[in-house]
């Protein structure tokens, strides 16, 4: 089932301006991610660009998310999501591109 990027609300502008995973300053779509998936009884959630939300699951699994308790650092030492920061990095904030899945094998 595919996320819904709601609307950023405008008194929320100061408090979320960047986007957890890339810096990027967020756009009209702002996506919340569970830091420990829901599965996994996480609650904590950040901002984050929807084509940075998909990323993060494209790279990570759930089991993988909640090993990492939320560490920022930790998941930017997997290399796809390493090269995917760099690569996104000078995009707008509403960038949209399709995302592809890692590789299993």
């Amino acid at each position: 089932m595919a996320k819904k990027s709601l609307p950023r609300p405008k008194d929320a502008e100061e408090e979320q301006s960047a986007c957890w995973l890339c810096g990027r300053s967020l756009g009209h779509k702002v996506q919340q991610h569970h830091l420990v998936p829901k599965a996994k009884k996480g609650k904590a959630t950040v901002p984050v660009q929807p084509i940075c939300h998909r990323a993060i699951h494209a790279h990570a699994t759930n089991g993988e998310l909640a090993r990492m308790e939320g560490s920022h650092a930790e998941l930017m030492q997997q290399e796809g999501i390493a090269r995917f920061v760099g690569w996104v990095a000078d995009k707008p904030p509403d960038f949209y591109a399709p995302t592809r899945r890692r590789r299993q094998g």
